[in-house]
């Protein structure tokens, strides 16, 4: 068997019956890694009492920037934390904030989800608004709080990409039908951030980091649920495997640039 290039899962810290603190992650992000990107997930314990970047780079060769229920604590992008921010993980943080910098600069894949997408924003310069429900216009992008897995993760609105643009031809299509499971998004991209999707109210979805030497990409909503069989998370997942082959193979990627 040849061996399986390494994507790293970037784990959450959860409490596990009230009291026993452990990293996990969801089964359908090590399920879209091994099944559709063909490579070999391995899950990341995001603390920096335990793992460091230095280490995390030369372990993997890509990384999966995971959604989660925390989110990136305000300080990171100069702001005060209030109620409204949630609940937070700062050592997830520490890990994934400096790990985007340093993949982009090394042209190492990665591919963020819902926070990872808001991860790769802030740790370009980039802020978010903690509820865009609340914002003028927008609609609640929030996970349906009852029903069965198939009803939370269901098609629930259109992202229309930039015509020419990297998601439109790496889709092969200017809309596609999305989930929607996030409270947070976007206000100001950061330093080198493209903005390529929007929801129809306005809500950043899909962004890439302008002339990366690697894949950057990253999407606000999960595609890696049904990631085998759904038509936008397949090639997503994909491009992404082939990213990281070609990283461990020691061959670069062409920068990403718009049309």
């Amino acid at each position: 068997m040849t061996k399986r290039p390494v994507i790293g899962i970037i784990s959450n810290r959860y409490l596990l019956h009230e009291n026993y603190p452990a990293h996990a992650g969801g089964i359908m992000n090590s399920e879209a890694v091994a099944s559709v990107a063909g490579c070999m997930p391995l899950l990341v314990p995001t603390d920096p009492r335990f793992v460091s970047v230095d280490e995390l780079l030369d372990t993997c060769d890509g990384f999966l920037l995971t959604g989660g229920r925390p989110n990136v604590h305000p300080e990171e992008y100069g702001e005060a934390a209030t109620e409204a921010h949630g609940a937070f993980d700062r050592a997830r943080d520490a890990i994934t904030l400096p790990l985007v910098r340093a993949c982009i600069e090394r042209g190492q894949p990665i591919l963020g989800i819902c926070r990872g997408f808001q991860e790769v924003n802030v740790a370009l310069g980039g802020s978010l608004h903690p509820e865009i429900r609340d914002l003028p216009g927008r609609d609640n992008h929030r996970m349906p709080p009852d029903g069965t897995l198939e009803e939370k993760f269901a098609l629930r609105h259109v992202v229309k990409f930039t015509p020419g643009g990297v998601f439109h031809r790496l889709m092969g299509a200017e809309e596609v039908m999305t989930n929607t499971l996030h409270g947070q998004g976007v206000v100001r991209p950061g330093h080198r951030i493209a903005i390529d999707g929007h929801a129809p109210d306005g809500t950043p979805e899909a962004l890439y980091v302008e002339g990366a030497k690697g894949f950057a990409l990253a999407v606000q909503w999960h595609p890696e649920y049904n990631a085998a069989n759904d038509p936008v998370s397949r090639p997503l997942f994909t491009s992404f495997g082939e990213a990281t082959r070609a990283w461990a193979a020691g061959r670069g990627q062409p920068a990403l640039r718009s049309a």
